[in-house]
């Protein structure tokens, strides 16, 4: 059986973590290890993980305290794991029992190097979280279908030990983006090893407020300026005002009195989400465009770090 080295970033987590670590420990691969990396948290994150590590061997705890950036503290992970499989998910996230056992199904076969598992909403309370539910936001479906190369979201990924030593780590100084640098260094070097193993899954808790929503697309807008950067991505278009403008009339005028028309409880979230879809995807857009035109491109993000295989 292969031994899985599961890496988890985790800043300002107290929240989550608890969650998470039941869904670990239901794990049914016996075979493996989480690394639990605090990235300069400042709440009761570093002691919860140090007494998880106290109490359960499959436990370890990490700092990441130099750099703020979840990818630096990936790397700090990665480089204290054990495995030859390296897997990813975030402390917002539940993986299924089954998620590793399925995850690691496809290494069977030496030409795959990556497997992107599948993400999935976790049961929402707010109107938001109903529209990115609806919108399938985090869905890996977007990202494995980029121009470019294909990518998997860090929230549920897996990455086979040797092919780290070959292309290197994570970009540390990278705040946004890694993850797609990640698979495509791998990919150019080992073409066609990416896998999408659908059964192994994570539910992933969506953003629950306006401001956190705004950030998120906000910081989406700043990816697309870094790997423009990187792998000469094309820059998104922006919308005219004029653009906004004609998109909000038509919402106004045909879809809001349909979609009025067709909810039976207009005040559910659900229903909410549905009704207000065109003008947040607008917001969205916008948010995601400024992100693009506002991203200060430092020289630090071309800096990869290896493991010490990658130098004897």
């Amino acid at each position: 059986m292969i031994l899985v080295s599961v890496v988890i970033p985790i800043f300002n987590g107290e929240n989550d973590l608890p969650q998470l670590i039941l869904c670990l420990q239901s794990q049914d691969y016996s075979h493996c290890e989480f690394l639990l990396v605090d990235n300069a948290s400042v709440d009761s994150t570093s002691s919860i993980i140090a007494a998880i590590a106290a109490q359960d061997k499959r436990f370890r705890c990490h700092q990441a305290r130099q750099i703020q950036s979840a990818y630096a503290a990936r790397n700090v992970g990665i480089k204290a794991a054990k495995g030859e499989i390296i897997a990813f998910t975030d402390v917002d996230c539940r993986p299924r029992p089954d998620w590793l056992s399925k995850l690691v199904l496809p290494f069977a076969d030496p030409k795959v190097q990556l497997v992107a598992g599948e993400i999935l909403a976790l049961p929402g309370q707010t109107w938001l979280e109903h529209y990115a539910e609806q919108q399938q936001i985090l869905s890996q479906e977007h990202t494995l279908n980029h121009p470019c190369l294909p990518y998997a979201q860090t929230a549920n990924l897996a990455v086979r030990r040797a092919a780290l030593v070959t292309t290197g780590l994570f970009r540390p100084y990278l705040t946004t983006g890694g993850d797609a640098d990640l698979c495509w260094r791998v990919q150019l070097q080992f073409p066609g090893c990416l896998v999408f193993q659908e059964q192994a899954i994570v539910s992933h808790r969506h953003r629950a407020t306006l401001g956190e929503f705004y950030r998120q697309w906000y910081k989406y807008g700043r990816s697309n300026c870094y790997l423009c950067e990187l792998h000469g991505v094309e820059l998104m278009q922006g919308f005219s005002w004029a653009d906004y403008g004609y998109r909000l009339l038509r919402w106004l005028v045909r879809e809001l009195p349909s979609q009025v028309l067709r909810q039976k409880y207009l005040w559910q979230p659900r229903a909410i989400a549905q009704i207000l879809a065109t003008p947040l995807g607008l917001w969205a857009a916008w948010a995601r465009f400024r992100g693009q035109n506002q991203a200060v491109v430092s020289p630090e993000i071309r800096q990869i770090e290896f493991l010490e295989e990658a130098e004897t």
